[in-house]
């Protein structure tokens, strides 16, 4: 039985693997091309389930057992795989899915697992890492279409959030946009024609310059990089227009926030931002976990077929990496409450598109889903999987962190080989 055992005795397999790479090129280790990879066109769609699925109504169903609850499991579109009946939508398409089900991570408590699991929780150096959407912005840039590269589709309150970007320059933060609504004030007003904006616009400039001669370059860089996004915005203001949304696309999509913000961000993929995260609050099931993971999985389940399905249809998927995660699973056990607690010592998550294999149901749980069978994977080994289906080596890219180099995944732990093309 494998219980998650932690990696910091064992060898450092990117110290291994380097070496291995100095023998072979005579000491030569080819750096990072970053100008290659800001002219791809990969993108990330990140769709966030905050605060925990439940693995056991989705992912990983265990039906007639101890802890398995009420709901069957039903087959997928892969022979002899099952996912929950609350996940019939995706299901179907599970042949186009990479799922999972051998997560062992650490942190079962909110305030650590969000961060840990967003940020990669490289090895603990007593610097706070940029969250992963930060971390490709700063790796990859804009694409070409010269959006903002980090945007965050979220109920409620919308701005700027350079928390995101943990050691990196502020402007790495995410671009947030409540309720999916562009930032207020974005649309130039019809009294201000476009050549009085654009007079307005080099004043500020000029301004801008001569403020950031005698002030730290960090943050008058965001200042101006909100100000160039907010142009660039203005530009696609069509990607935040509903009002023209075909009735069956939200159909398909689903009525509610999870619904709505999936497509929005299928729409800024299509319009080319870098990387794209769709929030969903709720899933923090300590009571009544059955009715309330029925109502969140059927409305994930909606979406996340409906957006693989239409990157697909659109000739996308195989540059657009979709990921579905939360900080961690529900306990196998149900508590008093007729609920599942924090459980993130097996769990499961399923990703779609760039780099990533189709139809691939990795590793295994033990028959009450209590434990990891097979090889555990932590957050460390999600990073480096993700980093490697983007195009980038996270063995040899460093972040610089005001001159102190810092790996981009954890040392000691790989990509999941099984997971990638």
């Amino acid at each position: 039985m494998n219980l998650c055992n932690p990696l910091e005795h064992q060898a450092s397999r990117r110290q291994i693997l380097q070496a291995g790479a100095v023998g072979a090129l005579g000491g030569i280790l080819h750096p990072l091309n970053a100008e290659k990879l800001a002219q791809n066109n990969k993108q990330i769609l990140f769709i966030w389930l905050d605060g925990g699925i439940s693995q056991l109504e989705s992912w990983d169903p265990k039906p007639n057992t101890p802890f398995g609850g009420p709901f069957r499991s039903i087959p997928t579109s892969i022979p002899g795989v099952h996912f929950s009946e609350l996940m019939p939508h995706t299901a179907k398409i599970a042949h186009k899915l990479t799922v999972v089900r051998s997560l062992c991570t650490q942190d079962n408590s909110h305030s650590a697992g969000v961060g840990r699991i967003q940020r990669g929780d490289p090895k603990n150096r007593g610097v706070t890492y940029p969250y992963f959407g930060s971390a490709v912005a700063h790796l990859m840039g804009s694409t070409q279409s010269k959006l903002p590269p980090y945007v965050w589709i979220k109920p409620g309150s919308g701005g700027f959030k350079p928390f995101d970007a943990g050691f990196l320059p502020p402007k790495y933060g995410a671009l947030a946009f409540g309720d999916g609504k562009p930032p207020e004030n974005l649309l130039r007003l019809d009294t201000l024609t476009k050549e009085s904006d654009s007079i307005r616009n080099a004043l500020r400039d000029k301004l801008n310059q001569r403020y950031s001669s005698k002030r730290t370059k960090r943050f008058t860089e965001a200042n101006n990089h909100v100000f160039d996004t907010a142009e660039r915005l203005m530009e696609r203001s069509d990607i935040f227009d509903t009002s023209k949304i075909p009735e069956k696309e939200m159909e398909r999509y689903g009525r509610n926030d999870l619904g709505l913000h999936t497509l929005i961000g299928r729409n800024m993929i299509e319009a080319g931002v870098r990387f794209v995260k769709v929030n969903s609050y709720g899933w923090d099931t300590h009571g009544d976990n059955f009715n309330g993971q029925d109502q969140l999985v059927s409305k994930f389940d909606r979406a996340f077929a409906a957006v693989v399905n239409d990157l697909d249809d659109r000739g996308l998927l195989d540059n657009v990496l979709v990921i579905a995660l939360s900080e961690f699973g529900r306990t196998p056990r149900i508590n008093g409450h007729v609920g599942r607690d924090h459980w993130p010592e097996a769990w499961s998550f399923a990703m779609a598109g760039c780099g990533v294999q189709k139809g691939a149901v990795i590793g295994h749980t033990n028959t009450h889903g209590t434990w990891v069978e097979s090889e555990a994977y932590d957050i460390g080994h999600l990073f480096h999987t993700w980093y490697h289906a983007m195009g980038i080596n996270s063995y040899d890219a460093e972040f610089d962190n005001n001159g102190q180099p810092l790996p981009i995944a954890h040392d000691d732990m790989f990509p999941i080989k099984e997971a990638l093309l």
